[in-house]
């Protein structure tokens, strides 16, 4: 996070202080406020953190999957596979410190496109072994 210009540098030739949002600017000279920014970050409550990192996930995973609206454009399936069972590692790791009341909508997103992966793929994997089964154990329509 020290790079406030993350994508190198401007072809303008400016110092990338104009790339960093006003709430976190911090000195003068443009460099951002790391206290200020560390604070926010310590303010945002852990369960938030899991649900939007399992969501972006999810979201991805379905795009991997051909579930966007361009469809089979963005269609990979290992990547696909990878997101899955990222996703139902942090899904199980976390269901006991984030509750039922998150842990069940994300269970059910996560079923949801095990079951669509297995829909897609030419080769269905064996029962259990499919991405996230390691996690979650053999899932079925």
């Amino acid at each position: 996070m020290s790079d406030p210009a993350p994508h190198g540098p401007d072809p303008a030739g400016s110092s990338g202080a104009s790339d960093i949002a006003p709430e976190t600017a911090g000195s003068a000279d443009g460099t951002p406020d790391f206290d200020s920014m560390t604070r926010d970050i310590a303010d945002v409550p852990a369960v938030e953190v899991i649900t939007t990192v399992a969501v972006h996930l999810m979201s991805s995973a379905a795009v991997n999957l051909g579930l966007a609206e361009e469809g089979p454009q963005h269609k990979d399936l290992d990547e696909a596979r990878k997101l899955i069972h990222a996703l139902a590692g942090l899904v199980t790791a976390s269901a006991t410190e984030i509750g039922t009341y998150h842990a069940a909508p994300l269970r059910d997103g996560l079923k949801s496109l095990q079951l669509a992966f297995r829909e897609a793929s030419t080769v269905p994997d064996e029962p259990g072994q499919g991405p996230g089964e390691k996690f979650t154990g053999p899932v079925v329509g």
